[in-house]
């Protein structure tokens, strides 16, 4: 970890408010090369439906879906339990449900960071309820010790200590999604 360079993040620009890389833009292209050949072993025979959860990893499941060699079909969910805070609230809201039916498929739920596990929690149950044969999770970021409800995550990216981050598809107030670098936030957008 480091300063924000150029190099990692070209965010001159936002450097006021970022505090330190946590995880690189070189770090995340290879990781997410190594979880898309992962996720191409465990699911040859039978493609997967990547659900993305909007808006914080769709960075994630571009890059991730275009590592993955199988004919996936991709869907888009938007739920909320951060509003405009840096901490979860707790209350999870559906703000765009899926479009596909999920019966008999073979789900993973791509996902920006786990931190309580709570939004995660409510989307596992409110998903499997649609009856899919199997539901999974490719979780860029894990918060370490931040979990209040236990996650089985299938495939985790990262694990991080517990300071609230942004770029690559995450944010503050709609803020620093376009960074290519994962970095810590300490200013006041």
């Amino acid at each position: 970890m480091g300063s924000l360079s150029r190099d990692d993040a070209s965010a001159h620009w936002a450097n006021h408010d970022l505090g330190e890389v946590v995880v690189s833009a070189k770090e995340i292209s290879d990781r997410v090369a190594e979880l898309g050949r992962q996720i191409t072993l465990d699911y040859a025979d039978r493609p997967p439906l990547l659900v993305c959860v909007l808006k914080g990893a769709v960075n994630f499941m571009g890059d991730l879906m275009r590592c993955i060699e199988l004919p996936v079909e991709i869907d888009f969910m938007a739920v909320s339990s951060y509003g405009a805070a840096t901490k979860t609230s707790g209350v999870v809201r559906i703000v765009k449900d899926l479009d596909l039916d999920l019966t008999n498929r073979d789900v993973l739920i791509v996902e920006d960071v786990v931190d309580s596990g709570l939004t995660l929690n409510y989307l596992r149950q409110y998903l499997g309820a649609r009856s899919p044969r199997t539901l999974e999770v490719c979780a860029l970021l894990l918060k370490e010790g931040e979990q209040r409800v236990v996650q089985s995550l299938r495939y985790v990216g990262f694990t991080i200590p517990a300071h609230f981050v942004v770029g690559y598809g995450l944010d503050v107030n709609e803020k620093y999604r376009n960074l290519d670098a994962i970095v810590t936030y300490v200013g006041g957008a």
